[in-house]
């Protein structure tokens, strides 16, 4: 039995919201632990499609515990009518069945202001942030002056802290991004009136966390974003405001470190991104129309396309080394039947020289030039394979080709965005530690 926690290897989309709730089946404890409602979880069961993005994919099944962690960063009023959306299409019925943790910081009004002023500002220069605030959250929450889960249930104390941070945050709205101020009685009037609809939920998630593994329940850890969006490892400054690491599992849920069993790295059989920022295999042409348009490749949360190109490895191998990766998960190959070729980058050259590694240092990462092999594709519509043995040999090649040069099992391989269209190799839960 092990504990699994499930990270994006990309910029992000790589399908981790479909294997969190395939994987919930065999879980008992589904943990959200970073990021905030900038990440989108698509879940497709039967004909609906549902999409998340502060409530863990856990709870689109019945008698599963889902817990939001201390590391995310909660906008309340999303929360709640994700909250309704869910329990308007059937799911959700025991309000037991989530748990939020009262250390988590909220993303306040003003943190959205300044969010798209910011970005307003930088014009060109733009990091192409969704503007919901995420980023100033974060910052107050390192600067010791942001507003946790817990506070809004005591008056005196939440009003303090609004006042207080009104007074540098106005400062800075009026003066020097020419918005409007925000008015603290706002503020304190639609926090207060909100703050029941959550009171049920709200209570220790890391003393939940540690009685659940006490006990030997399963517990899946679920990241958002990917690893290159990573504050520290990502291709900073065009990434996320927090930790998507592994490692971040355990910070972000309260948990030691020693609980996470199973490092499951999510990889698109192709790369994608959205937003600003280097990307080596882009292809911005006709390849690139024709991966976005048939893997659907639209924000979850914003609706932007993605940018679309082939698989790097030297990308997925960098979110190996930094996660402990030990096992690999395949989403989308169905969208790259029908080519001729299949070209896969297994690294780079600056200067006609190898480049070690994956750049940190942007500049040099732009001037460098992908390395590519190319593999030979298939024509067969794989959305109804239901094994691997039923795979075309040449989507058999291209999975052992990323298997062996990753040095790093393949556990799944999914050929569609239903549940059942998911052919299991490995099962994580399973693995012996």
């Amino acid at each position: 039995m092990s504990n699994v926690v499930i990270i994006g290897t990309q910029w992000g989309d790589e399908g981790k919201g479909k294997i969190v709730d395939l994987l919930t089946e065999h879980a008992d404890v589904i943990v959200r632990f970073q990021g905030g409602p900038n990440a989108g979880h698509t879940v497709v069961v039967g004909d609906k499609k549902t999409i998340l993005h502060q409530v863990p994919s856990g709870i689109l099944h019945p008698g599963k515990q889902c817990v939001i962690g201390n590391g995310v960063v909660i906008d309340i009023e999303t929360l709640i009518s994700e909250i309704d959306l869910v329990k308007a299409q059937g799911y959700f019925r025991d309000d037991a069945a989530l748990l939020i943790s009262e250390n988590a910081h909220l993303i306040m009004p003003y943190h959205k202001s300044i969010d798209i002023a910011r970005e307003k500002m930088k014009g060109e220069g733009k990091i192409g942030t969704t503007g919901r605030g995420i980023g100033p959250a974060y910052e107050d929450k390192v600067g010791r002056s942001g507003i946790r889960l817990a506070d809004i249930f005591n008056d005196d104390v939440f009003r303090a802290k609004l006042e207080q941070n009104l007074k540098e945050k106005n400062f800075y709205l009026k003066n020097y991004l020419g918005e409007a101020e925000v008015a603290t009685d706002d503020i304190f009037s639609a926090f207060t009136a909100l703050r029941e609809r959550l009171r049920s939920y709200v209570g220790n998630a890391a003393l939940f966390l540690h009685g659940a593994l006490t006990a030997r329940k399963k517990v899946l850890f679920e990241g958002a974003q990917g690893a290159m969006l990573d504050i520290d490892h990502g291709t900073y400054p065009f990434v996320t405001s927090s930790n998507t690491a592994a490692a971040n599992a355990a910070i972000g849920s309260g948990v030691g470190p020693r609980n996470l069993d199973v490092i499951v790295g999510i990889v698109k059989a192709y790369t994608t991104r959205v937003g600003a920022g280097p990307f080596p295999t882009e292809q911005d042409n006709e390849l690139g129309v024709k991966l976005r348009d048939k893997g659907d490749e639209y924000g979850a949360t914003t609706g932007r396309p993605r940018r679309c190109g082939w698989l790097d490895l030297a990308v997925v191998q960098h979110a190996i080394r930094m996660n402990s990766i030990s096992h690999l998960l395949i989403t989308k190959l169905d969208v790259l039947s029908g080519l001729k070729t299949i070209k896969v980058c297994t690294g780079y050259t600056c200067a006609g020289k190898p480049v070690a590694g994956f750049p940190s240092d942007l500049a040099v990462l732009e001037t460098c030039t992908p390395v590519y092999d190319e593999l030979e594709g298939w024509q067969d519509d794989l959305t109804g394979v239901t094994s691997y043995e039923q795979l075309p040999d040449a989507a058999k090649r291209y999975i052992s080709y990323i298997e062996q040069k990753t040095a790093t099992p393949i556990s799944m391989v999914s050929v569609g965005y239903r549940r059942d269209q998911i052919i299991t190799l490995i099962d994580p839960f399973s693995v012996n530690n």
